[in-house]
């Protein structure tokens, strides 16, 4: 799997307070650090082209090719971690980190399920409890996302990690047995008119064995 690179100029900056910070928001810029062998690289890039790159075929999993401003060398890079606003979701820092191109990395990368389980058409739950897993494989190799098709799955059956065919040049490290969604039986519920009429007539003999005990207390 070839993933285009994508080419993202920024601006080394000196100060990394939280007042710097709000200053560059305020301008339309994010603040970020390129991490790699080196010293790590504090810098900003405007919100709009880092948007752009992290917005396209690839999305997150996005190779970088960030260039510094005044300089000609290009740093391979992928987003490492970033923050969001609490209030607007939007980016308000990135980290992103060095790598080589020809150097397994490992990410984390989302698991979709496709189809509709046959336990789901006969009443069933489908509950996903794993929603992203492990994977280590050359940065350009990395999948945007896993698919399982959960078709065949019938109530009572989970679907694992084994179940995941991870593409040409990739591993999962995750557990194997580890479960990524079940397909759940349906909650039972009885409703009171549905009663064995055992249990219908002991319910009527109890109420009228606590009338009497009722009416004393009262007139007390």
């Amino acid at each position: 799997m070839a993933h285009d690179r994508v080419r993202l100029e920024v601006k080394e900056r000196d100060s990394c307070g939280s007042r710097s910070s709000r200053r560059l928001r305020h301008a339309g810029e994010i603040p970020g650090v390129l991490y790699g062998a080196g010293k790590p690289h504090p810098f900003s890039v405007g919100e709009r082209e880092l948007r752009r790159a992290l917005s396209g075929g690839h999305g997150m999993h996005a190779i970088l090719d960030v260039v510094l401003e005044g300089q000609q060398k290009t740093h391979h890079a992928v987003l490492k971690d970033y923050q969001l606003d609490p209030v607007r979701s939007t980016l308000i820092h990135v980290d992103l980190h060095e790598v080589r191109l020809d150097r397994p990395i490992q990410a984390q990368v989302g698991v979709e399920l496709v189809g509709t389980a046959e336990g789901v058409t006969r009443g069933g739950l489908l509950s996903q409890v794993l929603r992203e897993v492990t994977v280590e494989a050359l940065p350009t190799s990395i999948p945007d996302r896993l698919e399982i098709d959960v078709t065949r799955f019938m109530i009572g059956d989970s679907v694992h990690v084994a179940d995941i065919t991870a593409p040409e040049g990739a591993r999962i490290l995750d557990e194997p047995e580890a479960v990524v969604a079940s397909v759940l039986a349906p909650k039972l519920v009885v409703e009171e008119e549905e009663l064995p009429a055992e249990e219908g007539e002991a319910a009527a003999e109890a109420e009228a064995e606590a009338a009497p005990e009722a009416e004393a207390e009262a007139g007390e």
